[in-house]
């Protein structure tokens, strides 16, 4: 395998590299950095987590003009989480570079903050389209000398709806500049965009591999809507993950699970759209530093994220196809460790289920957790139901585990669940071995 160096990154970029734990690159930094530098307009087939964003950054900071101070790369992303975990991976880069700056943009973001850093002058801006175009009409960004164009995850834009605004975007830069477009798929929309604006570009395609990352250990757990809170609940206890992303359908699922987890207990936040900026990024901080157990989320909220330590991630809904299910079980398992992710399903699911399993090219096994459909009207084992006087051992977050308060009792003890999860446990910050019986952050 070749090393940063031979590709052509300089050697205090590449020391860089080494000092954040990155000496060999991914098949796509291999393929894209050497064309990148050369000037051709490449197009890039890579699914989240190949390592695409160095395969940008890096040939952009060996071509950037030290001595100008105008705008030369542009970084268009779908979301603002994306946008910022890109700003920071860049700012490690140039912390000890002089004349290089970058400023992320989008959304939510204090507009006078963004523009007193634009009058300093940014070499590279990183944002989303609405706010970029919101610069644009106001005149406070310039693209007009661009030198570098970067659309990441472009068919995660045109999911969204930002197709036209980012056509919008495009038209603002020069014909000479150099377009690099990135896309875990191909849609016909995103080759229209790219026959339309790109020049003569070169098509790369990092291999789709038959499934997720083989450090991710996969189960699908059969069950009925009405029982997945219950169910959820007692694999957190039984599992104990010490970070775990929890993805919802929508936005108003991921509020109505978070508040029940909160009531239950758990250290856990919410992560959707409806949320404003500053929350979303105190959010995320206080998960990046494992200030929180469980992160409950929408599939956009969550795209591009990247925390250390995630050990487990369930499919609380499941995904709306394959690509979505590799990206969000793509979110444990990385850096060399192991994750598990856990999907419920209903007999309703079962049809999309098997879509995934075959475009995937793998079996996921199944367990049926009871909480069938039959097993539901048989134990009466729904949330909040009552269990008609029945003495048998409660599962957890039914009804007979609660107390007065609404709060679920200790089994073994009469405290209740928020008091016995408030004390630390001593695990370790890379500490992700699965099924340990290892507590989370509290």
């Amino acid at each position: 395998m070749s090393d940063f160096s031979s590709l052509g990154i300089s050697s205090p970029i590449v020391e860089k590299l080494r000092g954040h734990g990155i000496a060999k690159p991914t098949p796509i930094q291999q393929q894209a950095i050497p064309s990148v530098l050369k000037g051709t307009d490449i197009i890039a087939q890579a699914q989240t987590g190949t390592g695409k964003t160095f395969a940008f950054i890096l040939p952009i900071l060996e071509k950037i003009n030290l001595e100008a101070e105008q705008v030369q790369a542009l970084i268009v992303t779908p979301t603002r989480e994306l946008a910022l975990q890109i700003t920071e991976e860049i700012e490690k880069l140039i912390s000890d570079i002089n004349g290089v700056d970058v400023l992320a943009v989008y959304g939510g973001q204090d507009v006078d903050k963004q523009l007193k850093k634009l009058k300093r002058g940014m070499q590279i801006v990183v944002g989303t389209p609405g706010r970029l175009l919101d610069h644009i009409r106001r005149e406070t960004i310039r693209l007009s000398e661009i030198s570098f164009l970067v659309l990441d995850e472009a068919d995660q834009m045109l999911h969204i709806g930002f197709l036209n605004e980012v056509e919008d975007i495009i038209r603002e830069t020069p014909a000479s500049r150099q377009t690099m477009l990135f896309s875990a798929t191909m849609p016909p929309e995103i080759r229209q965009l790219a026959k339309k604006h790109m020049r003569d570009p070169e098509y790369i395609q990092v291999e789709k591999t038959q499934g997720p990352a083989e450090s991710v250990k996969q189960i699908a757990i059969h069950t009925t809507d009405r029982a997945k809170q219950a169910t959820l609940i007692q694999l957190v206890e039984t599992y104990r993950p010490y970070l775990a992303v929890v993805f919802c359908r929508t936005k108003r699922r991921v509020s109505k699970l978070f508040d029940v987890l909160k009531a239950n207990g758990f250290s856990c936040d919410e992560l959707h759209g409806d949320l404003s900026q500053a929350k979303r990024e105190r959010v995320m901080k206080r998960f990046r530093d494992a200030e929180i157990q469980l992160l409950i989320a929408t599939d956009v909220a969550a795209r591009g994220l990247d925390v250390e330590g995630v050990t487990h991630v369930f499919n609380y809904d499941i995904p709306e196809d394959a690509d979505s299910y590799v990206h969000r079980i793509g979110r444990t398992g990385r850096a060399g460790m192991t994750g598990l992710a856990i999907t419920f399903y209903s007999s309703a699911d079962r049809p999309m289920l098997e879509t995934i399993e075959h475009e995937l090219n793998i079996i996921i096994p199944k367990q049926n957790n009871g909480n069938s459909e039959a097993d539901e009207e048989k134990k009466g084992r729904y949330v909040g139901q009552k269990d008609n006087g029945s003495k048998g051992k409660a599962r957890p977050g039914t009804s007979r585990n609660r107390n007065e308060s609404g709060k679920r009792e200790n089994r073994s003890g009469g405290r209740n669940a928020s008091e016995k999860r408030s004390h630390p446990v001593s695990a370790g910050r890379n500490s992700t071995k699965i099924g340990s019986g290892r507590k989370g952050p509290r």
